[in-house]
């Protein structure tokens, strides 16, 4: 069974704005090779308060927040924004 990568109204709004869903989709690809074992370079995080149970990847100045249901294989985007207004 493949991941289905999953994203939020906003999160495809923000997306089609910059025109980054290629780039995006191409990092959460790498972090599912780091699952998988492979030796990828991102800067993932498990995201704490508010946002518990989310994880945080960086990709220079932005921050794809995302949660992961490993048993039916889903990644869900909650949010992409830039790092001073991602958390909010």
């Amino acid at each position: 069974m493949k991941w289905t990568i999953n994203y939020s109204k906003e999160a495809k709004k923000f997306m089609e704005e910059l025109n980054i869903a290629y780039e995006i989709r191409e990092e959460l690809k790498n972090f599912l090779r780091k699952l998988k074992g492979e030796n990828v370079n991102i800067d993932i995080r498990k995201l704490k308060g508010n946002w518990e149970g989310y994880y945080r990847l960086r990709k220079g100045k932005l921050r794809i927040i995302f949660e992961m249901n490993k048993n039916d294989k889903v990644i869900y985007v909650e949010r992409i924004d830039f790092r001073r207004e991602v958390y909010k």
